[in-house]
């Protein structure tokens, strides 16, 4: 009888539970998996990194969950890889790692005026109102005019939770410190603002109507950035989604204005080129006016634009943290790899039982889709390998070797057990206000639920 592959996956979120559910279900190899998680609850980017509005995307848990159910996969949480353990010792007891860490900080924006109070990272901001016990308790919500730089999901998330009021969100499974924020928001009028046109912008149809869905949000496009080149109508014509993009930035451009007490207006053709600052705080937002080049690029008109804005927020994308032990792309903010295999640097040989997978490997873009198919790319590499006979043995073969390690290291690991004890205590908490959860932001006490009686596993 031929000894069950062990596997470590670091990283719980969706990316990580995918490639975890394609190796415990692969049938060439027995192949048991611990997936590793630094949060003391799992679901990454679906607990923390989509609005608390989005009922419809959070669904994506309960098929999470159903792999996490699975006897051959076990879940060790509140660890950190580099400080609690590192990747040369995880190397000792299994024969392979799989990296899919995600991405949770925000890519730089590289414009005059970017460090002045009120400008802000989307990504902190998504940190505060996802309640991350890593990000802000407090923020500031003092501006009546805001202005978001950037065209994709994250954007009109942050938008949205800006121009919404807090009784309208204190539905959603919001902890108290969020609402209580967001209640005192002074934002009447919010501007998202993208250089280039509706054919280029990166929303999806469902997100950019679902902005029209509250009584308190008059969205408006202005007729005049509704313009499209050759290039931009081939971009309608090979996407459906595109298009849909398109038709439904049309409707709000020519439809009549609603009646509401915040209006979110959405700009394109504006290249932000500056954040306006007096006495360091943000004052305004400079933009420059652009225009289609004929190939769905733009170029500069030389019109400049000043927003009166008091903040202003950047959502231009997420980028990846370095794992300690690991090779590091300091560019493109990815782990190097083939595909699947991490390499020592692009263009290099692979580093023998390393595999990344999920935005650590690709960089943050696309959706749950290519986060599956990123998963079995991956997978496929190491299976193939295991069957090659190119992955080395690990020095301790126990399953139990690995947690006899975490004790000996007085390290408190939460559990997949764990997970049920804090989920309901979080579900106790919204049920007292009629609502389905609220979170528990605090660290220490999300560990406490979790650990409520020994740990078994």
């Amino acid at each position: 009888m031929t000894t069950p592959l062990r596997v470590a996956v670091i990283g719980a979120g969706p990316a990580g539970i995918y490639a975890s559910d394609l190796l415990i279900r692969n049938e060439e190899h027995e192949i048991h998996v611990d997936l590793f998680e630094q949060m003391p609850a799992p679901f990454g980017l679906i607990r923390y990194g989509v609005a608390p509005d989005h009922p419809r995307i959070k669904g994506i848990v309960k098929s999470l969950h159903n792999v996490l159910d699975k006897p051959r996969l076990r879940l060790l949480g509140n660890i950190t890889i580099g400080r609690d353990i590192t990747v040369d010792e995880l190397r000792d007891y299994y024969d392979a790692v799989v990296f899919s860490t995600g991405a949770v900080r925000d890519r730089d924006l590289n414009i005059p005026g970017v460090d002045a109070e009120g400008s802000f990272g989307g990504a902190d901001f998504v940190g505060f109102y996802d309640g991350n016990p890593r990000f802000p308790r407090d923020w500031d919500l003092s501006a009546r005019s805001v202005a978001v730089i950037g065209v994709g999901n994250v954007g009109l998330d942050v938008a949205r939770i800006l121009a919404k009021t807090g009784d309208e969100l204190k539905v959603t499974e919001i902890p108290d410190n969020v609402y209580e924020n967001l209640k005192r928001n002074q934002a009447k009028e919010v501007h998202i603002f993208g250089r280039r046109g509706p054919a280029q912008v990166k929303f999806t149809p469902q997100e950019l109507k679902e902005l029209d869905h509250s009584d308190t949000i008059n969205v408006v496009v202005d007729p005049e950035d509704i313009d499209y080149d050759a290039a931009s109508e081939e971009a309608r014509r090979s996407s459906k989604s595109q298009d849909l993009v398109c038709q439904i930035l049309e409707q709000y451009a020519i439809r009549e204005p609603k009646d509401a007490p915040h209006t979110l207006q959405i700009h394109l053709f504006e290249n932000p080129v500056e954040i306006l600052e007096k006495d360091g705080r943000v004052v305004g937002l400079r933009t420059e006016r652009t225009e289609l080049d004929g190939n769905g690029g733009v170029n500069g008109t030389g019109k400049f634009t000043e927003w009166p804005v008091q903040a202003v927020y950047r959502t231009v994308g997420y980028k990846s943290d370095a794992i300690e032990g690991v090779p590091f792309d300091d560019q493109k903010h990815v782990i190097p790899n083939d595909g699947g295999h991490v390499l020592q640097a692009p263009g290099t040989d692979p580093v023998p039982g390393l595999y990344a997978t999920g935005w650590i490997k690709r960089g943050p873009i696309g959706l749950i889709g290519n986060t599956k198919s990123d998963a079995k790319e991956t997978t496929d590499m190491l299976v193939a390998d295991a069957a090659a006979g190119k992955l080395d043995a690990p020095k301790y073969t126990d399953r139990d070797a690995i947690v006899e390690l975490l004790d000996e290291r007085n390290i408190p690991y939460t559990t997949w057990e764990g997970w049920y004890r804090l989920d309901a205590a979080e579900r106790a908490l919204g049920e007292a206000e009629g609502r389905e959860r609220k979170k528990i932001v605090d660290w220490e006490e999300m560990v406490k639920h979790a650990r409520e009686v020994p740990v078994v596993v």
